[in-house]
Order: structure tokens, then C-alpha cells, then sequence
């Protein structure tokens, strides 16, 4: 089995991040770049798997500026066995339509059987990716999984939703997006970080990829205004003159955070 994980470069979800307020994309330089949580999962589900199956290949794929091979060779370290980044100047600014049509051409370059990535990055929180994919590759899609069941044909799993649960199930090849209710990443250890380093590390830009791409419609959704997010507002501050308790109650009720 081939399994290709998605995974991404975002600013620290633990730094202050910023919107470029001319472009309105993320500004990835204030602050420090990192593998997107999510996508550790959704590699930590493909491991997990491996280490019950070594003839598993997970390969790791990614569309990055050139900046962000270091922070891609984490998930060599973390146990994958290649990466595939495709970079290409005319991908700045893409947006979700666009990273999923380039994201299946590179899925399609590599082979899979199943696809895993998380159900939305902390940088643009879309969440559309995952089906927008496996329309594109031409399998189902089994997404939002809080738990995963791999076999040597299907890919199933818990999707739980604000009205209950439900077992989802799909016949591989496949597009599956794990959420956070999945286990964290295992940390590289030093073999890991030493066998990195002679691990294939290809990169691809559009071309290879065979895709073509309208300079004039990289972006194609429309962004009407973009403004820097208002300073938090001080609080209400209730100071106790024997009627505090009444003030919070009050308080609670007036924006229905109780019940009565």
C-alpha cells in the first residue's frame, strides 16, 4: 500500500500571526514557520500504520515555497519514507481551488492507494480541500474522522458531528481527512533525524506537473476588504459591595450563558 499524506507549512499557532493587509495573505514571516499540527496527525495515522504493516510506503506531499524544505524534512525525520514539494513562483497567492488541482496532479505523480490530510490547516481553516481533492482524483471521500480503520482495501472510520456519530467506510483508492480528535505525533528520535537526511527529497514545479495555470486567475476567489483584527476591548469589571453575586448572575443571564 502507497499512502500519501498532505501536510503544511503555517505560522507557530503558539506566535502571533498576521495578515499582510495589502495581499491579504498570511504574513509568514513574523513569525516562526512549523508543520501544521493537523497534518502531524494525519501523518501519525499513516505511520501508525506502517508500524504494523512495514511494506506501507508513506509518501509526504506538499505545495511550499522553497523556504520550506527544512520544515518538510521533519516528516522524513518522523518516519516517511520521500517528500514531493511542488514549488512554482505562480503559486503565490493560490487559493484553495487552485492548491487542490495542483495538489492531485502531484498525488497523481507519486501513485496512491489512500490519501490522508487534515480536515482544515490553522492558517486558512477552508476545510474544503479534502473533497475538492477526491473530486479531482476521482474517488470518494471519507472526511471529518475522529478515528481511523485501515485494511488492505478500505479505509473507514468515526465521523462525529454535532447530532451524533456515524461509521463511514469507502473502498480504496481513496481521499480520507482526520481531525484533531486523533493521537499527537510521535517526536523524531535520532536515528529518525540521521536516516532524513539520505531520504529522496524531490521537488517539482507546474511544469513537471503538467499543469497550466491563467496568470490572471491563480486567485480565484474574490477578497472584498481586508482589515488588521481590533484590539481586544477591556472587559466588564463587577466589584463586590454585597451585591456581586447578584451583578454576575445577572450577567450570565443577560447573554444566555445559563439557563434559568
Amino acid at each position: 500500500m502507497r499512502i500519501v499524506v498532505l501536510v503544511k507549512e503555517v505560522p507557530d499557532t503558539y506566535g502571533d500571526r498576521k495578515l499582510n493587509l495589502q495581499t491579504g495573505l498570511a504574513d509568514r514571516a513574523a513569525s516562526e514557520r512549523v508543520l501544521d499540527e493537523i497534518g502531524e496527525r494525519a501523518l501519525e495515522v499513516a505511520l501508525s500504520h506502517v508500524d504494523a504493516h512495514p511494506e506501507t510506503e508513506v509518501v509526504v506531499v506538499s505545495m511550499a515555497s522553497e523556504a520550506a524544505s527544512p520544515t518538510l524534512r521533519k516528516a522524513l525525520s518522523m518516519g516517511a519514507a520521500s517528500v514531493l514539494q511542488v514549488v512554482d513562483e505562480q503559486l503565490a497567492g493560490a487559493d484553495v481551488g487552485v492548491t487542490a488541482r495542483v495538489l492531485a496532479a502531484a498525488v497523481r505523480r507519486v501513485g496512491f492507494d489512500l490519501v490522508i490530510t487534515g480536515n482544515m490547516s490553522t492558517d486558512g481553516s477552508g476545510g474544503v480541500l479534502p473533497a475538492m481533492l477526491a473530486e479531482h482524483l476521482g474517488v470518494p471521500a471519507v472526511t471529518g474522522l475522529s478515528s481511523v480503520v485501515l485494511s488492505d482495501d478500505a479505509v473507514s472510520g468515526t465521523r462525529t458531528t454535532d447530532h451524533g456519530s456515524a461509521t463511514v467506510s469507502a473502498k480504496l483508492p481513496a481521499v480520507s481527512s482526520i481531525t484533531e480528535a486523533l493521537p499527537d505525533a510521535r517526536f523524531p528520535n535520532f536515528k529518525g533525524i540521521m536516516a532524513a537526511k539520505k531520504k529522496p527529497f524531490e521537488t517539482v514545479a507546474l511544469a513537471d506537473l503538467g499543469v497550466v495555470l491563467d496568470p490572471a486567475s491563480v486567485a480565484q476567489s474574490i477578497m472584498t476588504a481586508v482589515e488588521a483584527k481590533p484590539p481586544r476591548g477591556a472587559g466588564i469589571k463587577i466589584e463586590d459591595d454585597g451585591t456581586a453575586g447578584e451583578q454576575l448572575a445577572a450577567f450570565l443571564f443577560e447573554n444566555r450563558l445559563v439557563e434559568g
